[in-house]
């Protein structure tokens, strides 16, 4: 019986972390998976680790060493590789919980098709309390887009894709001297082509680290402003809603300032909302850079 689904891992310099994904796997009530890292230019003693594990022969890992192209580029080659009906990335920080495989599996199983772009499951702490809120009782069909706009559901939640949608998906721009794109750009274009089947049940365990993405925010908007730039662009086509069409177009505008990109209102696929927008996102970019200046500090 082939593997349907793939846990792929993107990881840089996280050997002293990545254990915790491993012993996870080793849990599952389920193991008809494949273990995908996706070594992001590690210096550290992350191969060597991976080695170690493939010899012990428990696990379907497969490794892929690239140089560091940031982790919307290891998303890009993962994608590349899966060959697998569905995937689902846990970072090199989280864990599974012990039933999530089995979980998966059975109910796509059970509820999946053409039809539907995959699942949305839940996020917890390693505490086991829920990331945000859970999904509203009784949801059972939504798009990632209105999980949040519509249903005013918050935070973070485990995302399963057919691998044929986030393989055709056009892939996450690399910029030179940026290694940051929201990975929320393909989320977007896969959310206008199908719905998500929605497992209210925790399927994977966050562990926010000092060194990660999601509490390094601020740098990343004036590391990657081309990259942020770009998903705004997207994000603003479409936003449901003229509240989230200016927001973005706030954020938009930011990281054109930073460019210095000038000709910003002419490359705006919504102007007139990208005009009224223009002094918030001046505001913002002064923000972002006094923001910087203290974190330097």
């Amino acid at each position: 019986m082939t593997a349907i689904l793939t846990i792929f891992t993107p990881s840089y310099n996280r050997a002293y972390t990545l254990h915790l994904c491993y012993e996870s796997l080793l849990r599952q009530t389920f193991k008809d998976f494949v273990w995908l890292i996706i070594d992001d230019g590690s210096t550290d003693n992350t191969k060597e680790l991976v080695d170690s594990w493939i010899s012990e022969g428990t696990l379907n890992i497969r490794y892929h060493y690239q140089d560091n192209l940031g982790m919307h580029g290891a998303h890009n080659t993962a994608y590349e590789l899966i060959d697998t009906e569905l995937n689902v990335c846990i970072d090199s920080d989280d864990y599974m919980s012990d039933n999530a495989v089995e979980t998966i599996i059975s109910f796509w199983d059970k509820n999946g098709s053409d039809a539907y772009a995959g699942m949305v499951g839940l996020d917890a702490t390693p505490a086991g309390e829920v990331i945000g809120t859970r999904m509203p009782e009784g949801l059972r069909v939504t798009t990632l887009t209105d999980l949040y706009d519509k249903h005013k559901v918050q935070g973070d939640k485990k995302l399963v894709y057919r691998s044929e949608l986030t393989r055709k998906c056009p892939p996450y721009p690399i910029y030179p001297n940026e290694k940051y794109c929201p990975l929320s750009y393909k989320y977007v274009l896969i959310d206008q082509q199908y719905p998500l089947l929605v497992v209210n049940e925790v399927l994977c365990y966050v562990e926010y680290l000092p060194d990660g993405s999601s509490l390094n925010m601020i740098k990343q908007y004036q590391k990657n402003p081309r990259g942020f730039s770009f998903f705004r662009k997207v994000a603003m086509q479409y936003a449901p809603s003229f509240k989230e069409r200016f927001r973005e177009s706030v954020h938009y505008i930011s990281s054109n300032i930073m460019l210095g990109n000038y000709k910003y209102l002419l490359e705006s696929p919504c102007k007139w909302t990208t005009l009224m927008a223009t002094p918030l996102g001046a505001m913002l970019y002064v923000y972002i850079q006094y923001k910087n200046k203290r974190i330097a500090k």
